[in-house]
């Protein structure tokens, strides 16, 4: 198993994060038959090959991953669309 790790601010409220956390767990299902479901603030995902959750609060992202050993070869290409999606939807991350 491969694993990726990523936790970002955000400046939206809760609600609004959430929204967008829905938003991209809807687009993965769509395009690559994940399932998924909310336990409070995180959502948990997963599909042949990948699970993992994505815990939302008032001021941070949390996203955790675990790819299957045949995934790990493209798990750099996985990690920049988890980037990307959080620039686009909680905003550029700040050093």
């Amino acid at each position: 198993m491969s694993e990726i790790t990523i936790q970002r601010s955000h400046g939206l409220t809760l609600k609004k994060a959430k929204t967008a956390a829905e938003q991209i767990a809807s687009d993965l299902s769509d395009e690559f038959n994940i399932e998924y479901e909310w336990d409070g603030n995180t959502l948990n995902f997963h599909r042949s090959g990948i699970s993992g959750t994505m815990a939302v609060d008032k001021k941070t992202i949390a996203i955790n991953a675990k790819l299957s050993f045949l995934l790990r070869p493209i798990k750099s290409k996985i990690e920049r669309e988890i980037h990307r999606f959080c620039d686009e939807n909680f905003g550029p991350e700040t050093a």
